[in-house]
């Protein structure tokens, strides 16, 4: 391996810990739970070009109380008062294609992991329920024009096969533009925005197009910290008696750089504004590791 092929991969090695994250969405009753990617971190799209393959394993961790919901006309009420714990478990491998090393690409596999705890419901199996939930697979490609941008595109087939419990039951399509834009030598902004195709799930009901759009605004204040800001909103059509919903989160985050080939985020979202759309209360950590 020559001198710059050794230095593209440690650069891909501390940029690929931040790659795309994935979806679960849970829907209760005609109010929509989750933001569409809301896990992802602070350089998620800071992806290199020109780099030896190498592969990614990422486990995202998050525990949102849905206590509170917004209504049809955009005020907050009593929720089902659920506890959802989820997780997803990534593997990622990158790699440039030699016809052209100026274009990067990766292919992910994510498995959900969903646990929700209701000690109000008036069905004791419905009190606690858990599973693996359906899994999804995609693709993602981008370039750089120019060494402080990265620009892409990524798309994800989440496939109906998780425990009966905790699966959607219908089959979606997730795919979205992203970028990441360093600022300046400590300032950085990734982002992505895009769209949630859904089929018609078993009880005959098609979900309407979504829409979703989340940046995350960081400033690196030491060599191991780096402080971050998320926004992240959704919006989801009505269709088939579904009311159409929205939902605008934001809050506080730090980054930890830790090893070369490591880093953890933690966060904490909470929702500003929405409509038909549980208020988001979560805790978030992803934990990355690149070998």
């Amino acid at each position: 391996m020559n001198h710059h092929s050794t230095q593209s991969r440690r650069r891909g090695c501390r940029t690929a810990l931040r790659l795309c994250a994935a979806l679960s969405l849970i829907c209760t009753g005609a109010v929509q739970a989750q933001t569409t990617f809301d896990v992802i971190g602070p350089h998620e799209y800071d992806l290199p070009v020109d780099f030896e393959p190498f592969n990614v394993f990422v486990q995202y961790g998050s525990y949102q109380n849905n206590a509170r919901v917004f209504d049809s006309q955009g005020d907050r009420a009593d929720g089902s008062d659920n506890k959802v714990i989820s997780g997803l478990s990534k593997y990622v491998r990158f790699w440039t294609p030699e016809s052209n090393r100026n274009i990067g690409l990766a292919w992910e596999v994510i498995v959900p992991e969903v646990g929700i705890r209701n000690r109000n419901a008036v069905n004791e199996d419905d009190r606690s329920i858990s599973g693996i939930g359906d899994p999804l697979t995609g693709f993602a490609v981008w370039y750089k024009p120019s060494k402080n941008l990265t620009l892409g595109f990524q798309s994800f087939l989440q496939i109906p096969v998780g425990t009966d419990r905790v699966s959607d039951t219908n089959w979606k399509n997730l795919s979205s533009v992203f970028w990441d834009w360093k600022m300046s030598e400590k300032a950085n902004w990734t982002g992505d925005a895009g769209l949630v195709w859904q089929s018609e799930r078993d009880n005959g009901i098609k979900p309407g197009l979504s829409w979703h759009t989340n940046n995350r605004f960081s400033y690196r204040v030491s060599e191991h910290l780096e402080p971050f800001i998320a926004i992240d909103g959704d919006y989801s059509d009505a269709n088939d008696g579904l009311p159409s919903g929205w939902v605008v989160d934001g809050g506080p985050g730090l980054m930890f750089h830790t090893f070369s080939n490591q880093s953890i985020a933690v966060r904490y979202s909470t929702s500003l504004a929405g409509k038909n759309h549980s208020v988001n209360n979560g805790v978030y950590l992803k934990y990355a590791y690149v070998f």
